[in-house]
């Protein structure tokens, strides 16, 4: 590969159009930034369409190009610049179950990526998108993904009608509490629907789920990424890996 020392290089041009969200979507691309991330694509079997590298590191393999660190950091989203950027493909597909997590009118990219970091903590299969969204591969998303981008499978949803199972909304004042149930049998598919940050789920996605249920607190909400975190905690609690198995109840 190449050994890059100029921040004009066109690669590194190029690499840095990455960070807006209208050259993401034009070549399907995204960048991961940090060695961290690097490795977390490597682990999930996700090879990088090609990738930039302090000069002298071994990180990434012969896809990366050696940079004079001054030119990587030109490159870089991160104020303190970085050792190590890989670029990816997009990958979408339908959404899956049986434990799907929806988000609508999420908007702040910090929340999207800890929610794809917490539906891998918790074996949910997929998350999947719907209008106002933030883009799950924009540099602040990837980064609190914490390689979840690699391996948990996104979706983009047009109608709530297309998500898997049981539709189960996240509503802060639903009348009923989300809980785990012990009951046995075959696993259930189920879909825990999110709403945005201030204004939660409009009342026509609430009204096209089988029920609504709320996050037991003393406050009076959690923030979305906060609210999915417990909601796949409560239904994968005391089972396997929700992939495999899930069920909830509202009481």
């Amino acid at each position: 590969m190449t050994h890059i020392t100029s921040p004009q290089n066109p690669r590194l041009k190029a690499l840095k159009r990455l960070a807006t969200r209208r050259e993401r979507e034009r070549t399907r691309l995204f960048a991961a930034e940090g060695e961290d991330l690097v490795r977390a694509a490597v682990q999930a079997g996700r090879a990088p369409v090609e990738g930039y590298r302090v000069a002298g590191s071994q990180i990434g393999g012969a896809a990366f190009h050696d940079v004079e660190p001054a030119a990587l950091r030109a490159a870089s989203t991160l104020g303190s610049g970085t050792r190590a950027i890989g670029v990816y493909e997009q990958r979408w597909g339908a959404p899956a179950g049986p434990l799907c997590v929806y988000l609508h009118g999420v908007g702040d990219p910090g929340n999207v990526g800890t929610i794809m970091r917490s539906a891998q903590a918790f074996g949910a299969c997929s998350v999947a998108l719907g209008p106002g969204c933030a883009d799950p591969h924009s540099p602040k998303a990837v980064r609190a993904s914490m390689g979840a981008i690699f391996s948990v499978a996104l979706a983009r949803v047009g109608d709530v009608s297309e998500l898997p199972g049981e539709r189960v909304a996240l509503v802060a004042d639903a009348p009923h509490a989300l809980r785990a149930t012990d009951a046995q049998g075959p696993p259930l598919a189920l879909t825990l629907l999110v709403g945005a940050e201030r204004d939660g789920l409009p009342a026509q996605i609430v009204a096209a789920c089988a029920r609504s249920a709320r996050i037991p607190i003393a406050s009076e909400s959690l923030n979305a990424a906060m609210a999915a975190t417990v909601a796949l905690y409560e239904v994968t609690r005391g089972g396997d890996s929700a992939c495999s198995s899930s069920r909830v109840r509202a009481s």
